[in-house]
């Protein structure tokens, strides 16, 4: 069972409860004016430093904005702006945070201090006999002094003054921007206009003249065979395009990459030159592309002659390179595959493990990409140290067009530790210690394997304790796995025409355990994973589960109802208006845990009350009881599953990109089936069994579709859409809760909390609500505040509901089409610090459409800070 938000009852006496209500109303107050204070003391702080003329020294101008005509007409685009040397400090909605926090500094605390302390001589000698000299020359460089004016400068903006050296170069590059674009006769100017003493703005005109455009396109390629070679693919310069810079440097590395992907040893992109000529063409070029012969010093002189086609005549792997050896002599060698094995002391490789990394052929054409992939998949193997290709003319033939290819490998070390310590916070955890030891083994049987043992351990404080005097870490968890990686597909059969090696295809064989002993409900969990991976393209994987097995024991289950407190509220109050047998009950006429909660529940479902079946308290209790079973029931999943993604990132500075992962999951089929064919007999519940457990049988499918669209710079929209729904069948009415969708949370629907939205239009009587269908879509618009911080306005809708299970409760269901007017929508904003390898964020969502509501009540009524909900993240939610 994932973790949770866990709670306990505690029952108190009715004084006890009047004086904690007293004390909680005067900690509200206190806080409610320690609130108001501290608000009033910032606000007051920023006031003072709102002066965005502060910083600026005397006859100089603050740049307040750039304006930029195009043609005569004021332009938006960004790009263009980008082009400018200088831009105004960040604003939002017109205020300038960062310069105002830059502004707060003071800009020379030395002289602060010596104010307060070397020219006030008696001060001084007082404060000497109080501390030491020593200490407060220390006290110069402490953070109050010194270190908090450098943490405001570094965090926040200088101001921006007009530049007219500046303004001049960025007359140049707006020329050569409009110059790339095809606008060979474009003008540029400036002014400088003086909004106030201290306060300018700078004004760029640009009349960019009518564009020139591609005309008749030539080819002159003096080496024959590339010059075949380049007439089989298609071209980028296309006559009647708009003349652009960029098409030419693609066209460079287009025919640089065709020529070196098919022998082209020796060329270079810098071979490729174009003659662009505009004698007596109006608003048109023409183009000559030329190729030029290889060229090469020999003595004094430069020669050249036509580029020639290399093959591989020779492929060399050093299995056990360094610096320091690279003289010795070698000791071992072997040949596989047509490659020669090296070995400066004895080969600890099965020579299939090293050759199979290797896509370089002898006899075939050099080609950059089979050094690429031959380089990732040696890397993929994660025995070696960055992997070396060199290549070298073979002497031995006369006629100078075959390679040697030299291949360098550095073994890792065979044992290696590693350990790592987090910080963590959950659902369940406040504050939390998590730490793990990892003992990795290489080449375990000399075929490139790996060996990863671990055991992990986190430690953790939560307020969701019933016992106040528990100790300060009161939930904890421990485990154990051991993960086998085989750089091959392991399978009876041969599968190199379905997954080529070129896919780089593994196997892993993997074990785990561990223990949680959290505030109620401990467990203990059990897995084995016998799956594949291969990489179909670039930027495509693929990984198949073939058995995907867990098992789940839950050791205190009869603690249900003092840990899910909510569901016990809600039990007992029912029970307080129907429940007639006074042994369920305590002096308080509250419902005995456990034997008077089972009691009840039972009474109800087997129709010994008042209550009906179509009564909304009874079906209240149906749905408490069913997840009591699901939560508390120990689980044994045996599933297959399928897991596709792709993306288009190119890296980490791309904004414009898609990323799609789907997923097909089924469990217990293959149980099932063995089991009618065997004939086995079923339980009381007419259901199949396996180590007198019943096991499950679903089916699960999901798509999740990512894009994003750079805007501007710094301005990126991106949108996510989830589609998620598992099917039991046969041994199962009901998902397992692991497998099952909640919604809400940072990373979900913001104006949520985990668990707290759906299903449907249900209002929450469980601690946490989840259901077998989740639709979302979440769009979210981010935007630069300046330096590293960065702001969002996002929303966030969709909503979880159960269908075809054996749920009852109709708000709770999917019937028809009109129940997906029962979709959430929570929107909102968000504050993000980019420390470059991670983002940590700050959102606040609020519950814009509320299905739980009625339905004149669902639009705008909990759009307030009393209802929003705080989300804290690391990285982007999508």
């Amino acid at each position: 069972m994932p973790q949770k938000k866990l709670s306990y009852t505690i029952k108190k006496s009715t004084e006890n409860f009047r004086d904690n209500n007293l004390g909680r109303t005067k900690l509200f107050l206190k806080k409610k004016n320690f609130t108001k204070i501290s608000l009033f003391i910032l606000i007051s702080i920023l006031f003072y430093a709102c002066n965005s003329e502060k910083r600026v020294p005397a006859r100089k101008q603050l740049l307040i904005k750039n304006e930029i005509t195009e043609n005569g007409k004021l332009t938006k685009n960004q790009n263009i702006y980008d082009q400018l040397y200088q831009q105004p400090n960040s604003s939002i909605l017109g205020y300038r945070m960062l310069l105002n926090v830059y502004n707060l500094a003071n800009p020379n605390p030395d002289s602060t201090f010596n104010l307060k302390y070397k020219n006030k001589e008696k001060k001084y000698n007082r404060e000497v006999r109080w501390l030491s000299e020593k200490q407060i020359g220390r006290l110069r460089k402490s953070f109050w002094y010194h270190g908090i004016h450098t943490f405001l400068k570094e965090t926040g903006e200088a101001p921006v003054i007009v530049d007219t050296v500046k303004s001049k170069k960025s007359l140049i590059r707006l020329k050569s921007h409009y110059f790339n674009n095809g606008y060979f006769n474009v003008k540029a100017s400036y002014k400088i206009d003086s909004l106030s003493p201290k306060k300018a703005g700078v004004k760029y005109d640009v009349v960019t003249g009518n564009p020139f455009f591609l005309d008749t396109i030539t080819t002159s390629i003096q080496t024959p065979v590339l010059d075949s070679l380049y007439k089989t693919k298609k071209s980028l310069i296309v006559s009647g395009n708009q003349y652009k810079t960029e098409d030419f440097e693609n066209e460079k590395d287009r025919i640089s990459t065709l020529f070196r992907n098919n022998g082209a040893y020796r060329f270079q992109p810098n071979y490729v030159t174009f003659d662009i000529d505009t004698i007596h063409k109006k608003d048109k070029a023409n183009i000559n592309l030329s190729i030029d012969n290889y060229s090469y010093q020999q003595n004094d002189s430069t020669k050249t002659e036509p580029f020639k086609i290399y093959k591989i005549s020779d492929i060399n792997i050093y299995t056990d390179y360094t610096n320091a050896n690279h003289n010795s002599k070698i000791k071992d060698s072997a040949t596989y595959n047509n490659m020669n094995l090296y070995g400066y002391n004895k080969i600890k490789y099965t020579p299939h493990a090293i050759t199979d990394a290797v896509f370089i052929t002898k006899g075939g054409l050099f080609a950059d990409y089979k050094t690429v992939l031959s380089t990732r998949y040696l890397n993929n193997l994660k025995i070696f140290n960055y992997p070396t290709i060199q290549y070298e003319i073979d002497k031995r033939d006369k006629t100078a067009q075959s390679l040697i290819a030299n291949i360098y490998l550095t073994p890792r070390k065979r044992y290696s530790f590693g350990y790592t310590l987090d910080l963590t916070h959950s659902n369940i955890e406040d504050f939390g210690i998590a730490g793990s030891i990892t003992e990795t083994v290489r080449n375990v049987f000399n075929g490139a394997e790996t060996l990863e043992i671990s055991a992990r351990g986190n430690i953790g404080a939560s307020n969701d304790i019933a016992d106040p005097g528990d100790s300060f870490f009161n939930v904890s968890e421990y485990g154990l796995d051991a993960k086998l990686n085989f750089p091959r597909i392991l399978f009876p059969f041969k599968t190199e025409k379905i997954i080529p090696k070129s896919m780089i295809p593994s196997t892993v064989m993997s074990v785990g355990f561990s223990k949680q002993t959290n505030i109620g409900l401990d467990k203990e969990s059990f897995s084995a994973i016998y799956s594949y991976s291969w990489s179909p393209k670039r930027n495509n994987t693929t990984r198949l589960d073939l058995f995907n097995i867990q098992f789940v024991n839950n050791l205190n289950p009869e603690n249900y109802y003092n840990v899910y407190g909510s569901s016990y509220d809600a039990l007992n109050t029912i029970a307080k208006k129907y429940n007639t047998n006074t042994t369920y009950v305590d002096t308080n006429n509250n419902l005995i845990i456990e034997s008077g909660t089972m009691g009840f529940t039972n009474d109800v479902l087997s129709d010994k009350t008042s209550l009906q079946p179509s009564d909304p308290d009874y079906q209240n209790v149906n749905s408490i009881e069913k997840q009591r079973i699901r939560l508390t029931d120990n689980d044994f999943i045996m599933a297959t599953n399928l897991v596709f993604t792709k993306t288009t990132k190119k890296d980490l500075q791309d904004n414009d990109f898609y990323m799609f992962r789907t997923k097909i999951e089924s469990a217990g089929t293959l149980l099932s089936a063995i089991s009618s064919i065997g004939n086995l007999p079923k339980n009381s519940n007419g259901n199949y069994e396996i180590f007198n457990l019943e096991y499950a049988e679903y089916f699960k499918t999901e798509f999740d579709f990512v894009k994003y669209w750079g805007i501007d710079k710094g301005k990126v929209f991106a949108m996510r859409t989830f589609f998620g729904i598992a099917i039991p069948y046969g041994n199962s009415n009901f998902i397992p809760f692991t497998k099952s969708y909640y919604a809400g949370g940072s990373n979900d629907n913001r104006g949520w909390q985990p668990y707290r939205l759906g299903p449907g239009s249900s209002t929450s009587t469980n601690n946490f609500n989840e259901a077998n269908l989740k639709i979302a879509i979440s769009g979210e618009y981010r935007f630069l505040i300046g330096g590293k911080f960065n702001g969002a306005l996002f929303a966030d809708a969709g909503n979880i509901w159960n269908v075809f299970d054996g749920t009852t409760y109709e708000p709770a269901k999917l019937s028809s089409i009109k129940d997906l007017s029962k979709i959430a929508l929570g929107t909102g904003f968000g504050l993000r610090y980019d420390f470059g390898f991670f983002v940590v964020r700050v959102d606040i969502g609020f519950k814009t459409y509320n299905p739980a509501n009625e339905s004149g009540d669902r639009w705008f009524s909990q759009y307030n800070f009393a209802n929003s909900v705080f989300n804290f993240g690391i990285n982007y939610p999508f």
